[in-house]
């Protein structure tokens, strides 16, 4: 069955959208992994969760059908039998709240960012409809690109019931090095898509995936810069999440891991709220005038506060 056949079956999804209604505020309960991000719910806020399960998926294609409740630890494993992965971290919690709060991968250098594997979504609107935006296909698509719009927006523009993903293979090779002294930046410079790059100060860990030739060969152009070890993975990695520039990591102090070349840097505490500049909070404030005028999903978040 095709995937549009597998999305125009699922009652599960119009259930979803029966109970959010049209009335009153509602926020979508998930496994609560990123329940804070962007602030929680205002107290008494009426709870739903999403569909759940695989609806369809088209190996040959690599594109996944998913309920949105669906935890990503069940999703991974029905794409590992067909040795497939997606972009969507490897942390716990559920596939639309991987989604709503826009999270990448750790290895997002070799998996690609979440918002281009985003295909399509099926989200209720805040007058209880049920609303698809994009396309299992890049040329079925028109109008507005929902599924960028949607991914990050913690559930505020719409609460998602179902997406559509794209998957990629697993690569026949993997392996972690760590480098200590080796210059970060000159790592990722010298090596050919490498899946990650990491930096903690002092020393460099490195991600390569591919053909074990490939693999092989930016090894051996690893150790050209510094001495190698082959580790088990990457370092010990602190909670939170922080977003800065990428040639901000240099004048880090105090414990961190850095992702070199994307801008992630993960820290024992909570980065400091930033005030958004007008122009982002002027496209903020339309987008939410738009799609839920009254306020009533997910109210307590913002996604301007994470």
């Amino acid at each position: 069955m095709g995937l549009t056949g597998a999305l125009a079956e699922r009652r599960d999804l119009v259930a979803f959208a029966d109970e959010v209604g049209a009335d009153g505020p509602v926020a979508v309960e998930g496994s609560r992994t990123r329940w804070s991000v962007g602030g929680e719910p205002i107290p008494g806020v009426r709870l739903v969760r999403a569909p759940s399960g695989v609806s369809a998926y088209l190996p040959e294609e690599m594109v996944v059908c998913v309920g949105a409740g669906t935890t990503v630890a069940e999703l991974s494993s029905v794409l590992a039998s067909s040795g497939q992965r997606c972009a969507l971290p490897a942390r716990g919690g559920t596939v639309g709240g991987a989604i709503a709060v826009g999270e990448q991968h750790l290895d997002v250098l070799g998996r690609g960012t979440l918002r281009a594997s985003v295909l399509e979504v099926r989200y209720v609107s805040c007058d209880g409809r049920l609303v698809r935006g994009g396309g299992p296909t890049v040329k079925n698509v028109t109008g507005y690109d929902l599924p960028r719009l949607m991914t990050g927006a913690l559930g505020t523009l719409g609460l998602l019931a179902e997406v559509i993903l794209r998957t990629n293979p697993v690569p026949a090779a993997s392996t972690w090095l760590r480098a200590d002294g080796a210059d970060p930046f000159a790592a990722f410079d010298a090596l050919l898509h490498p899946s990650a790059v990491l930096w903690d100060g002092a020393s460099t860990w490195v991600h390569l995936e591919g053909h074990p030739g490939d693999v092989a060969a930016q090894a051996a152009v690893l150790s050209r810069i510094a001495a190698t070890t082959e580790v088990d993975g990457p370092p010990p990695l602190p909670p939170h999440r922080w977003s800065l520039e990428p040639s901000a990591i240099r004048g880090l102090t105090g414990r961190y891991v850095a992702s070199v070349g994307t801008g992630l840097v993960l820290r024992d505490e909570p980065q400091p709220l930033r005030p958004p500049d007008a122009a982002s909070l002027g496209v903020a404030a339309r987008m939410k005038r738009e799609f839920d005028p009254t306020g009533r999903l997910n109210p307590g978040r913002d996604p301007a506060r994470r």
